[in-house]
């Protein structure tokens, strides 16, 4: 008996302690939980990947930036719930949470059903409420991504009880119809009710019927059920008598809806009179798609615009908070323009696609872009080659390395030999670096600057090069924003530089708006949808880059006024093709090694534009293919349109222009080359650089990182909102590094800052001392290797 008593003690001392320790256990694991728990209240903003809205330069709309799950596009337009069919609302609490009305977010009959499940050996299924899935698929979708674990659970049922006691029904059933998925929607994925209208039935959530209604929630534990039709018609009947038994509907409502001639996209389905099914067949599962939905104008300028908000604004901005409202650059008429020119294309080289571009010179906004050769009324691919290809530009870089020889004191007439020459080369063959003449076509004779351009010659243009020095050409091509790529050397001077039509472009803009750089933008202003203003271009303009003074560019807009019009076709004039109308054109065509790439860049009072014509994948192009012939149509046809209803209007010529004959009266008779006048010398103001390369250090970062690190760049804040350097009020959130160029400082000064001091300006001390500041180790020199002759 002692014994006997002296065990139950033990027992329950025993069930005590174990309980107290199940207890603090469970408070640890308890608090720890509750800890993780992110804010209810998030629903209260939750933007359930909403779209932000794209407007033109003319505030007609241009689509949504849909939002994406990985790499999968989703799309989601936000409804409220007076704008969805009661039919809708009343089949998903049927099938979902009979319950809903009744419980606080957790339903102790559903979970009693699990218990007996689980006691008799079967697998747990549902038991979820509306408001637990809606935690799983919003606030902790991203922790859990749909995981199955007792903690997630767990989770649920706090917040749940949490956001039950904050939020309506009528909020929590709204929230969740917004983030149901629904299936695959071919280029998206479906999300919220009405993408599910518009996928299946091309209509509206509020003007679904009994029957649609019924097929949807049908679908929600499983949107695979769509490719069985005959599978779903008795889970819809036993719904839709469920909804007579909860009173949702009339026995004469489930009747009709079981008659109705439900058609899903997709599906041809035959009925007898009572409404059972006698055929279904899937004619075509992509009428599914929401084509008319994702559909957006201009595609591939959406693309850039949704790239430059994030790197603005980061993702979540864009897409959090109910999105934001973008204005863009886009003007429709000129983006009519570029569409219609690509449309009309003929001659294009076999298996070759083309990139487009028009932006204003004055202000550096996009206002067309194609990526890609139209034909008829089909979307373009989604590679942008305007502003994604990188290609070599061949001589289409020659104009701003003869602008840049301007800009060092000599002029349209000065000579160089168009003769044979080597340079030393260390990797070259034989190790001499040996340009030659497109088609090794070579005269033997001294000519002008001007001439050689015209006729585009390497070997002129090689010589030119080495006169005023590789680094004083590539710091131009810095500012231009077009760098060179490592290892070209000399090859440089004949386009062995790789960028985009776009850019390519944004560096002919200077020729026309008297020297000033600015780069390639799309966006005029970005509001939130409440409103508030995240960026306005007239408030915080970006400053532009002085590159050449207005003298020394319209001397390089000479030029290639010369290369359009000194001479014909029978003269061997390349870019001939150019003109349109009475409107005054100037530019220059460019073919890369191979060949591979043909473009033709110009530029005209209004506007500049580029065309690029190649292979998409890469590849050479058939040997009897010109850019003069091929680019130049397409770039006239392209700029005709877009100053249709224009006045004609002249460049607008600086003081400080002479113009005298030109040497050589046989060759340019009528032709007077622009000079400066000698009372405006110091217009050349470009100084020449010592050519010697730092020498080459160990370096261990990546070579994209190391390629800015030179002593000739700085690290600098910058509040990415504006894009101007970071002052003591710029939120930290906002607040990125960006290595840049000494000389382009200027341009991310702040308004309320004087503007750093460069160039002819600057205090060489204080010059030095911001150097100093941002001493890094140097990459190695650009390896100099021999490209093959540059064509025209």
């Amino acid at each position: 008996m002692i014994f006997f008593v002296r065990f139950l003690k033990f027992l329950t001392s025993f069930l005590i302690a174990a309980l107290i320790a199940g207890t603090g256990v469970a408070a640890t694991y308890g608090l720890k939980w509750w800890r993780e728990l992110p804010d209810y209240r998030q629903l209260d903003t939750l933007s359930l990947g909403a779209e932000t809205k794209v407007f033109a330069r003319d505030n007609t709309p241009l689509g949504t930036l849909i939002p994406k799950i990985g790499e999968q596009a989703i799309s989601r337009t936000l409804v409220n719930l007076d704008e969805i069919s009661p039919f809708m609302v009343a089949a998903l609490v049927s099938n979902e949470d009979r319950r809903f009305f009744e419980h606080y977010g957790i339903d102790p009959y559903g979970l009693g059903r699990q218990v007996q499940r689980l006691a008799a050996g079967e697998s747990v299924q549902g038991g979820s409420t509306l408001t637990n899935q809606l935690i799983k698929n919003t606030l902790l979708l991203d922790e859990y991504n749909q995981a199955r674990t007792p903690d997630r659970k767990i989770k649920e049922w706090l917040l749940s009880v949490q956001v039950e006691r904050s939020f309506t029904k009528a909020e929590i059933l709204q929230n969740y119809l917004n983030t149901i998925y629904w299936g695959d929607g071919g280029p998206v994925e479906l999300y919220g009710i009405y993408s599910a209208a518009q996928a299946y039935f091309r209509t509206t959530p509020g003007n679904l019927t009994l029957a649609q209604s019924a097929y949807l929630t049908v679908l929600v534990p499983s949107a695979g059920r769509y490719f069985d039709y005959k599978a779903m018609r008795p889970l819809m009947k036993t719904l839709l008598g469920r909804m007579v038994e909860d009173k949702w509907i009339a026995q004469t409502q489930m009747d009709a809806a079981l008659k109705e001639d439900l058609q899903p996209r997709g599906w041809k389905v035959l009925y007898d009179k009572k409404g059972n099914i006698t055929s279904a067949k899937l004619v075509d599962r992509t009428q599914k798609e929401l084509k008319a939905v994702t559909t957006v104008r201009y595609p591939q300028f959406m693309g850039q615009v949704e790239q430059e908000l994030v790197r603005r604004f980061g993702r979540e901005k864009v897409y959090g908070s109910g999105g934001l409202r973008v204005y863009t650059t886009v003007d429709p008429r000129i983006q009519a323009a570029v569409e219609t020119a690509s449309k009309e294309a003929t001659g294009l080289p076999p298996g070759a696609t083309l990139g487009a571009t028009i932006l204003d010179p004055f202000t550096g906004e996009v206002l067309g872009m194609i990526g890609q050769k139209l034909y008829g009324d089909a979307p373009p691919d989604a590679w942008n080659n305007a502003a994604q290809g990188q290609r070599q530009i061949g001589s289409t870089i020659k104009p701003l390395l003869y602008t840049t020889a301007l800009s060092t004191g000599l002029t349209q007439d000065h000579r160089e030999d168009d003769k044979p020459i080597t340079f030393p080369c260390a990797t070259c063959k034989n190790g001499v670096y040996a340009p030659q003449n497109f088609e090794s076509q070579t005269s033997y004779r001294s000519m002008t600057i001007r001439e050689a351009l015209d006729r585009s010659l390497n070997l002129v243009t090689v010589r030119l090069a080495d006169r005023i020095g590789l680094q004083t050409f590539f710091g131009k091509l810095r500012q231009l924003g077009i760098p060179p790529n490592d290892g070209t050397g000399l090859a440089a001077a004949l386009g062995a530089v790789e960028t985009t039509p776009v850019k390519m472009a944004a560096a002919y803009a200077p020729f026309a708006n008297g020297g000033l750089y600015r780069a390639p933008r799309y966006l005029t202003r970005v509001t939130t949808a409440r409103g508030e203003v995240l960026y306005d271009d007239t408030l915080n303009p970006v400053k532009p880059v002085r590159v050449w003074t207005p003298q020394i560019a319209w001397l390089g807009l000479d030029m290639i006024k010369g290369v359009v019009n000194d001479l014909n076709e029978a003269q061997g004039g390349l870019s001939w093709g150019a003109k349109f109308g009475d409107w005054p054109v100037a530019g220059k065509t460019g073919t890369s090694n191979g060949p591979k790439d043909f473009w033709f860049v110009g530029t005209t009072p209004l506007y500049t534009g580029a065309v690029w014509v190649g292979k998409q994948q890469g590849g050479d192009m058939p040997i009897n293919y010109y850019s003069g012939y091929v680019n130049a149509p397409i770039w006239r046809r392209m700029m005709e349109l877009a100053h249709k209803g224009q006045t004609v209007r002249a460049f607008s010529e600086p003081p400080g222009i002479q113009y005298v004959d030109a040497p050589d009266p046989g060759y340019l008779p009528n032709v007077k080359l622009a000079v400066l006048d000698p009372n405006y010398r110091d217009a050349a103001d470009t100084a020449l650089q010592n050519d010697t390369p730092p020498p080459p250090v160990k370096y261990t970062e990546s070579r994209y990182t190391a390629a800015y690190n030179d002593p000739n760049t700085v690290l600098i804040d910058v509040d990415r909102t504006t894009n101007q350097q970071a002052t003591e009020f710029t939120p930290p959130e906002n607040i990125v590094q960006r290595r840049v160029y000494i000389e382009q400082l200027p341009a991310y000064a702040p308004d309320d800052s004087p503007a750093p001091l460069t160039d002819e300006k600057a205090d060489p001390a204080a010059v030095k001392s911001v150097k100093n500041q941002s001493a890094v180790p140097q990459i190695p020199a650009p390896k100099e290797t021999a490209p093959k002759p540059a064509a025209p």
